[in-house]
């Protein structure tokens, strides 16, 4: 990362590590929440970024190394620590995305060495310090529970579309998942569950395509959960959630997965 400068933004090499489900945006069409690690290990918070309307060159992917001109604050009111403003049409892909050979070696290499926290502890420290970004790993995943959605996009929304449509620039479809998926989980210092909504952009790319080839929303939905949870939360996994907050309201939400392979240890 460079010095920081009064009069203009930071360059910053970051690790991406979390990409959500777009949703509609009356500035920038549409917004995905982004986020990742810095080299020196801290945590931020791209915003905004209309990803599928940037150029080709542009167009990261987790576990991709980007450079990026910061502001120290996020666009508009959000005010969350992590949260920085990027210049866009800055951004430079570094060198191809973190493999996952022999059992994430790569990316755990960078997520190994950051805090990992409980439910409870990371409310506490956006009590104490508006923490908004971090790291649990779950003692026990119970469920990823599928939740019925409006399918359709709030009027506001709808709107915007059909405004765009006729005189913005074009418009790519951007369809509303008609579920919503929640983990249900504990960690050790609380044997109460807790649920937190999981709005990765891999989940919803994969219901969609589910639908696509099922037919059948319900399906797919399914579908998802055999992958989201018998897979990604499996005994096998060393599973950790990348959670983040949802502005303004400070809720708790999944916004990524990390599922390496639990590692082999020696008895000797």
């Amino acid at each position: 990362m460079t010095p920081p400068d009064s009069r203009g933004p930071t360059r910053t090499r970051v690790l991406v590590t979390v990409m959500t489900y777009p949703h509609p945006s009356l500035k920038y069409q549409e917004l995905v929440c982004t986020a990742g690690i810095t080299e020196s290990g801290e945590w931020v918070r791209l915003y905004p970024v209309d990803y599928r309307y940037r150029s080709a060159n542009q167009r990261f992917r987790k576990y991709q190394w980007i450079e990026v001109d910061l502001w120290p604050n996020g666009d508009g009111n959000d005010n969350r620590k992590e949260s920085r403003r990027p210049e866009l049409d800055s951004i430079t892909i570094i060198g191809e995305r973190l493999p996952a050979a022999d059992g994430w070696a790569a990316r755990r290499a960078v997520i190994d060495t950051l805090p990992h926290h409980t439910h409870k502890q990371l409310v506490a420290l956006h009590d104490s310090d508006k923490t908004s970004l971090g790291i649990i790993r779950p003692t026990k995943i119970h469920d990823l529970e599928i939740r019925p959605a409006d399918p359709a996009w709030k009027p506001e929304w709808q709107q915007l579309f059909e405004q765009l449509t006729l005189f913005g620039p074009p418009q790519k479809p951007l369809r509303k998942l008609p579920f919503s998926f929640h983990y249900k989980f504990e960690c050790e210092d609380d044997t109460k569950p807790h649920y937190a909504m999981c709005e990765d952009w891999e989940l919803g790319v994969l219901f969609l395509k589910e639908a696509a080839r099922l037919g059948s929303e319900e399906a797919a939905a399914e579908s998802v959960k055999k992958k989201f949870f018998d897979e990604l939360c499996s005994p096998k996994k060393d599973t950790r959630f990348f959670m983040g907050t949802f502005f303004p309201y400070n809720t708790w939400l999944v916004l990524g997965v990390f599922w390496p392979p639990k590692e082999e240890r020696s008895l000797f």
